[in-house]
């Protein structure tokens, strides 16, 4: 079973995160976000951060640059303003995103 951290919706983070494990944000969190696996921005969450993660799942709104290993996901409900470094992208109808999108292959 794999291992994951909620951070509430009540909680307000600055600073560096890192970790081996899925994450969910319900919260707030400001500054920079590093995850070896799996990162759910849900839709209360509130992020302005750097991104490096496996993968990238944004129901709420994100503001930031993300590069990720698998995919990251926009979900209809989701917002984000940055650019986007992945092999996969995905963004819902309805999502509302402005940055740049590379899907370059290495």
């Amino acid at each position: 079973m794999s291992e994951q951290t909620v951070l509430g919706p009540t909680l307000e983070i600055e600073g560096e995160i890192e970790g081996d494990e899925d994450l969910i944000i319900q919260g707030k969190v400001q500054g920079k976000i590093v995850s070896q696996k799996n990162l759910t921005v849900d839709s209360s969450g509130n992020v302005e951060a750097t991104v490096t993660t496996d993968s990238l799942n944004v129901s709420g709104r994100l503001a930031g640059n993300v590069e990720a290993v698998d995919k990251v996901e926009i979900h209809k409900e989701g917002k984000m303003i940055g650019d986007i470094k992945a092999p996969r992208v995905v963004i819902a109808d309805g999502a509302r995103f402005k940055g740049h999108i590379e899907m370059g292959v290495d």
